[in-house]
């Protein structure tokens, strides 16, 4: 079987390849570790706007924000997982984290970014909110409420303005955190010297306004479909301001991924007539369609008709949540375009090879649509348990 597998791979093979070469090593998986990281990131950036910057046409969304941003956070290493062959020793990566690689630093962003930060700051939020409902709710949701009070059954205007304070200061803290997490992750591809792909000083950079770009995205069409579900009505101010930044951080998204490719045009190195076949060939779909038409020109179209001329409320949310279905796509081809792209021609740089996407196993279509499912579902529980309409004053 495994010989009829490599007579199968060797026939979608273009030119000179080593052999160590004909099988992809980073799989789908690894295409949704940089993309899941990358809406928790933008998410908080978000939830920032409310909290730090004080606008507050988002308020609506800040709640939602920040339990979006930890649901995928909670998400963001189970592709890891599953990649790996022994899942168990990958914990090792929290428990003891250490400086001598790149991949060994993620224990230290990753619990820093979920423990120090994001938990800390959803917990400050709904605090008060907390404190009455365990008085008030019966059951499960009663003993859960108990449990996150700390013991603490009363709150006053002291402890109030503390927590705002605190909170703040914990928000302020949390923006460079939530860059770190996710630059750090186009360091990674970005550090692979090796790569010429992937070997761009600009690459963490790009990863970074990509994942603004996925996150409020990401929140438009979470909230969205939240209220429509709920048969409350949207607020058009929060959907404008939303997309007016989202507007923003796609432009400059793309023009950094254009400035890359026009650098890479201009230099014209030895690797430049692989990549031109690459992209040419193989990456025509998912680059020029997927992730520049429908991820980045479409939208900012799109985007730019309506904050230009003064379109009518339905006209505005119809484009809201279709250009943020557009973005999620475009991003995720980014990502892909990324990781696969970059292992599809040869070190050689005389041969490109194939990735076929299988349906089952571990590293199969249904496990990669189950890992995308997942945040959603834990978005679900947290929604359930700490409603994101409710404030307390």
């Amino acid at each position: 079987m495994e010989i009829n597998n490599l007579y199968d791979a060797l026939r979608n093979i273009q030119g000179f390849i080593y052999p160590n070469e004909i099988e992809l090593r980073w799989s789908i998986l690894i295409v949704l570790y940089p993309y899941i990281t990358g809406l928790v990131a933008g998410a908080f950036i978000l939830a920032s706007l409310e909290k730090v910057f004080e606008i507050k046409e988002v308020k609506p969304t800040y709640r939602l924000s920040l339990l979006t941003s930890l649901s995928f956070l909670i998400s963001a290493p189970i592709p890891l997982l599953f990649h790996i062959t022994h899942p168990l020793r990958g914990f090792e990566i929290f428990l003891t984290p250490h400086l001598s690689s790149a991949m060994a630093v993620f224990g230290f962003v990753y619990i820093w970014y979920l423990m120090a930060i994001l938990i800390i700051e959803i917990w400050l939020e709904y605090r008060k909110d907390i404190i009455e409902w365990s008085k008030r709710k019966k059951g499960i949701k009663g003993i859960l409420y108990k449990i996150l009070t700390f013991g603490v059954d009363e709150i006053n205007e002291d402890i109030e303005n503390f927590d705002a304070k605190f909170s703040k200061t914990i928000a302020i803290i949390g923006i460079p955190s939530a860059i770190l997490l996710h630059g750090y992750v186009g360091f990674i591809f970005g550090s692979v010297k090796a790569n010429p792909w992937w070997s761009s000083v600009i690459m963490p950079i790009i990863f970074l306004f990509s994942a603004m770009v996925s996150g409020i995205a990401l929140v438009i069409f979470v909230y969205m479909v939240l209220n429509y579900l709920k048969g409350k009505p949207l607020q058009i101010s929060c959907l404008d301001t939303m997309a007016k930044y989202l507007l923003y951080a796609i432009i400059i998204d793309f023009s950094l991924e254009m400035l890359d490719l026009l650098q890479r045009i201009y230099e014209a190195e030895e690797f430049f007539d692989m990549l031109q076949v690459l992209i040419k060939g193989k990456l025509f779909i998912s680059l020029f369609i997927l992730q520049i038409i429908i991820g980045a020109i479409l939208p900012i179209l799109f985007l730019g008709y309506i904050q230009i001329f003064n379109a009518s409320d339905s006209a505005k949310k119809f484009t809201y949540f279709v250009v943020s279905l557009m973005v999620l796509i475009g991003i995720f081809a980014t990502r892909w375009n990324v990781v696969i792209g970059g292992q599809l021609f040869s070190k050689s740089l005389r041969g490109l090879t194939i990735y076929k996407l299988g349906l089952i196993g571990r590293e199969g279509i249904y496990v990669s649509f189950g890992l995308i499912l997942l945040p959603f579902i834990i978005l679900v529980f947290l929604i359930w348990l700490l409603p994101f309409e409710e404030r307390n004053k």
